[in-house]
């Protein structure tokens, strides 16, 4: 008779396989266990979930440090979404599982959406799911079908990491129970407080709250009150409640404090050794007024009939070691925020406007693209070295401008030793940007606005920042370099985060050409249209008086660009290699590009890389979602302000332009303030209002009146919440809106409108 196998034996025959990132382990570990990758092909090999004593056998770990340190290891992979645990507590691959782990994005109504981390359409998560979740919490689902319009449903199977640990919010006191009710509108939970937790809050006050529970299955979170912010309307409270909502840190650490401690204004000639000296050539910045922190600098200079572009990037991966106390808050911020009158920066002031800043005349560390630009646009050939330079001057777009474009004498006189480089400079965006027309990029008309305050921080003025071939010039150079540190990183197979930017989906695009369809036009591409089609068709359609809302509905059917380690090109710009290189003062994927390319002009590789494939892939998620957080953060404090200036302009009209149209009603820009509010269907001319989808309208169905995206439309200003950040207008006239015959039924979801008496 055969002897009985021991009871815990590997169900293995062999010994595990070399694990090909075993350097990168020993660099990083005095005791190395295997890595995420091995450990994840060794389940994959097994073919069964295991549990944690037979995969620290069939792994080799025996030691007690090595056992803690596989235990750690295993458990970072679950909060992670690598694996999950069943109930025999063994270990199994979600990749094999029909589970989806990805970042929580609520609404207001209590439903929410699941964004997986590896792309793919968001997942539907209905309120009885969200009842344990938060905005911003990462969760494990299962998909169990569609819900009623189509989506994919899910299921909570486990809840991978907690992002909201306080919040900001008006406290209440109501029938001797006591909560806060959160500021951020993606948070439908309240939070209750205890008696012993109010910490003197007053009903009404916005307060801080601190979650000492998070939300379960049967009960709202509870947390205690930890800082009293004061009234509502309060100057400057916008930002406080902005920061606090979305969860933006803001304070530096003690260990941070500690650690710039011992940073100097002037660069150690030390740290300038072995680099390649630029400091005779003439490197400018050119950026806004206002700009405090210079992270990039350029250079051209004749060559033939093409050009030497040098792009230097603020050398920050000096200056921020992985892992440090600095690293660790740059990742967790992700991305400087800014506010319109206030910046919360990804690094301390001494590092994002002293050290790493590109001032005039002195001296800085960089990290440098050098490129040579045929006369067609083309980057022929480019490198990247480590530089040390010294600015020449600070310039502004403004001066740019109006040397280059306008030739003002004054200016031109002023920087006469500069104006031979400049000129190249204008050269050579010329060539780049005719490259970048032949590509096919796609190129919008969008504005942005800068706000003007006055001394009681009230918004006095809202004006367009008008854009400039200074502006265009900068963005040549930056997306040349961009491309250049994609490729490089991707010929040196190094791990990294590139700047993704996903074609139309299927659905989108079917909505699209039903629009185009109605109005005589086509888009050709069948379900994967290139760049290039987009970009004819607005060249086709720039003269025609539809052409707003053409550009409009193109642009909106696009997603959003966003971080990951799988390079699938940027749709948007018609590029197959893409990252994001130039701003690593404020962008921390900036920091891991620069991280990498060092890696490699060094001899390193992928196996002796700090970073993995999948460190990579939860990084990029959460540079995503910290760039999502910054954007909602700064849009409620700046809704607050124009919902604070819009107070005093009740009753008053305005030309607007139509920005959204929806069953409800239609969202509304006015064109001299750029403050947007909505027309409810309630208040249009009395009628029965039926939406069009296709064609992006409201229709009455008695009076063939129709209200069109990107229609103007005189309308006068009815009402403003401003605890909501709401603005509510009316139709100025009642003859507001065009005409056309009534459209079928089968088209259009009826959207009724009680009738005036």
């Amino acid at each position: 008779m055969m002897p009985k196998k021991p009871r815990n034996q590997s169900i293995h025959k062999h010994k595990p396989p070399a694990d090909p990132y075993a350097e990168r382990e020993a660099q990083k570990y005095a005791r190395p266990i295997a890595s995420r990758e091995a450990i994840l092909h060794w389940l994959e090999q097994a073919g069964k979930p295991l549990r944690f004593e037979q995969l620290a056998r069939d792994l080799q770990v025996a030691h007690t440090e090595e056992i803690e340190a596989l235990s750690r290891r295993l458990a970072a992979m679950l909060r992670d979404g690598q694996l999950v645990q069943n109930r025999r507590e063994e270990y199994c691959l979600v990749k094999l599982l029909p589970l989806v782990a990805g970042t929580v994005i609520g609404h207001r109504d209590g439903f929410g959406f699941l964004k997986p981390d590896e792309g793919g359409e968001d997942v539907f998560l209905p309120p009885r799911q969200m009842r344990t979740l938060m905005h911003g919490d990462r969760a494990l689902v299962r998909v169990q079908g569609k819900d009623v319009r189509g989506r994919p449903e899910g299921s909570l199977v486990d809840v991978l990491e907690r992002n909201t640990h306080e919040l900001a919010g008006r406290y209440v006191e109501e029938h001797g129970v006591s909560f806060v009710q959160p500021d951020n509108s993606r948070i439908a939970h309240t939070v209750l407080v205890p008696a012993e937790e109010r910490n003197g809050a007053r009903s009404g006050q916005m307060v801080v709250v601190e979650l000492t529970e998070q939300p379960s299955k049967h009960s709202e979170p509870i947390g205690r009150v930890t800082r009293i912010l004061g009234e509502r309307h309060a100057p400057g409270m916008e930002v406080e409640l902005a920061v606090h909502a979305h969860g933006l840190p803001h304070e530096w650490p003690a260990d941070v404090e500690q650690q710039i401690r011992g940073l100097h204004a002037e660069v150690p000639e030390s740290a300038k050794q072995g680099r390649v000296d630029l400091r005779n050539l003439p490197l400018l910045t050119i950026d806004g007024e206002d700009a405090r922190d210079f992270d990039d600098a350029v250079f051209c200079e004749r060559r033939g009939d093409g050009f030497r572009l040098l792009v230097a990037i603020a050398d920050v991966s000096h200056y921020v070691q992985v892992n440090s106390a600095l690293d660790l808050e740059a990742r967790n911020r992700g991305t400087s925020v800014y506010f319109p009158d206030r910046v919360i920066p990804m690094l301390p002031e001494v590092l994002s406007n002293g050290l790493c800043s590109l001032n005039p005349q002195v001296d800085r560390l960089c990290m440098v693209c050098d490129m040579q630009v045929s006369a067609a646009g083309k980057v022929g050939r480019a490198r990247f070295y480590e530089g040390v330079m010294r600015s020449a001057a600070r310039l502004t777009y403004t001066k740019v401008a109006g040397m280059l474009v306008e030739n003002s004498k004054t200016l031109r006189a002023e920087y006469a030793p500069l104006l031979p480089h400049l000129e190249n400079l204008h050269d050579v965006y010329r060539v780049l940007s005719g490259a970048r027309a032949r590509r096919g990029a796609i190129d919008f008309d969008s504005t942005e606005t800068h706000v003007i305050f006055d001394a009681d921080h009230r918004i006095t003025a809202i004006r367009p920042l008008l854009r400039n071939d200074a502006h265009r010039l900068i963005e040549e150079c930056m997306i040349a370099a961009n491309v250049e540190a994609a490729r490089f990183l991707e010929k040196n197979r190094i791990p990294a985060l590139y700047r993704v930017h996903a074609g139309p989906e299927a659905d989108g695009l079917q909505e699209l050409r039903a629009f185009l369809a109605t109005l005589g036009l086509t888009l050709g591409g069948g379900m994967k249209p290139e760049a290039m089609l987009y970009a004819r068709l607005l060249d086709k359609v720039r003269t025609r008086p539809d052409r707003m809302l053409i550009e409009t509905v193109l642009l909106r059917s696009l997603s959003q660009a966003v971080y990951s380690p799988v390079n699938i090109g940027h749709f948007g710009l018609a590029l197959g290699h893409y990252a994001h290189f130039t701003s690593p003062i404020r962008r921390y994927p900036d920091l891991l590009v620069h991280r990498g390319i060092r890696h490699g002009l060094r001899g390193g590789s992928a196996r002796n890389f700090h970073y993995s494939l999948s460190q990579m892939e939860n990084l990029g998620s959460h540079c995503s979602m910290t760039e999502r957080r910054a954007d909602e953060a700064t849009r409620d404090a700046l809704d607050w302000l124009k919902a604070d200036y819009m107070q005093s302009r009740v009753g008053e009209e305005f030309d607007g332009l139509i920005t959204g149209v929806l069953p409800f009603g239609l969202f509304v820009q006015l064109k001299e303030l750029y403050v947007e509010g909505l027309i409810h269907v309630t208040s249009l001319p009395s009628d029965y209002y039926s939406h069009d989808p296709v064609g992006r309208c409201l229709v009455g169905e008695r009076s063939g009146r129709v209200f069109r995206l990107t229609d103007t439309i005189r309308v006068r200003v009815s009402r403003v919440n401003l605890d909501e950040r709401k603005i509510d207008f009316e139709p100025a006239t009642a003859a507001s809106g065009t005409h056309r015959p009534k459209i079928p039924a089968r088209r259009v979801t009826r959207s009724k409108k009680k009738r005036r008496r």
